[in-house]
């Protein structure tokens, strides 16, 4: 009888605890149905995101050349000996036609074992070594260029990879094109608006866009140079003109 009147009290404790808590849930639950009632729902900006571009037209103050010295031997000392005495009258040559120290650095030096000749493989005991070394170097004067690259081969370069133009400094060039860029992005702008009934408003952000298109090009960057060709020719060079592409993305407000 005792454990019988005990059952019966347990069972209702147990239902008016689950009552309790359901009540403590059902409360909870409209609390926070009222505080989300309360936050106003967020809108998307209205805002005009265009890209402007500026180009500037540059004239070269500068020219890089990649010109180098490779000599094939019986022996690695050999061949390394051979191009270290060819490379160094490149030098000097380089240096005579008013070229700075601070302009000519090492670029790339290689050893090749080589054992293939001019009539195909060679015999197992024979094996040829390829030794390059090459200098990349800066020329300031644009009317020396020519006559610096036939020094250097006249002195025994054989590997003449190219001519680069540029600037030495492009702080004014670069502040030039970000200008065009922010006008052009603002007309852009304007004309966007125009055409969806809206006005333009303040700028939000402006961001710089890196790796797409832009930096010095130029037909004439390249000068294909025949490595065999010998001194006294009179190497023609033509710098030609470089431009200048700058993109920058602007992002305007909706005005009202």
């Amino acid at each position: 009888m005792f454990r019988h009147q005990s059952t019966k009290w347990l069972l209702l404790i147990t239902l008016i605890a689950g009552l309790v808590a359901f009540q403590a849930f059902a409360f909870a639950t409209a609390q926070i149905a009222q505080a989300q009632s309360t936050v106003p729902a967020t809108t998307l900006p209205r805002t005009i995101t265009v890209v402007g571009e500026g180009k500037v037209k540059i004239k070269p103050d500068i020219a890089r050349a990649q010109i180098g010295v490779e000599v094939m031997k019986a022996s690695v000392k050999e061949a390394s000996d051979a191009n270290k005495a060819t490379l160094e009258a490149v030098l000097a040559a380089l240096k005579a036609q008013g070229i700075a120290e601070k302009d000519i650095q090492t670029s790339g030096f290689s050893i090749f074992a080589e054992r293939y000749g001019p009539e195909g493989p060679l015999p197992e005991n024979q094996t040829n070594y390829r030794v390059s070394n090459n200098v990349s170097v800066v020329i300031r004067d644009l009317d020396k260029v020519g006559a610096t690259l036939d020094a250097a081969i006249e002195a025994g370069a054989n590997n003449i990879f190219g001519i680069e133009f540029g600037l030495d400094n492009t702080d004014a060039s670069e502040s030039e094109a970000r200008k065009s860029a922010v006008a052009d992005a603002r007309a852009k702008a304007e004309e966007l608006a125009e055409l969806t009934g809206v006005t333009v408003g303040e700028v939000v952000s402006v961001s710089e866009v890196i790796g797409n298109t832009g930096g010095y090009y130029n037909a004439s960057n390249f000068a294909q140079l025949d490595r065999a060709m010998g001194g006294g020719g009179g190497t023609p060079v033509s710098p030609g003109e470089l431009e200048l592409n700058l993109q920058l993305q602007v992002v305007y407000t909706i005005g009202e």
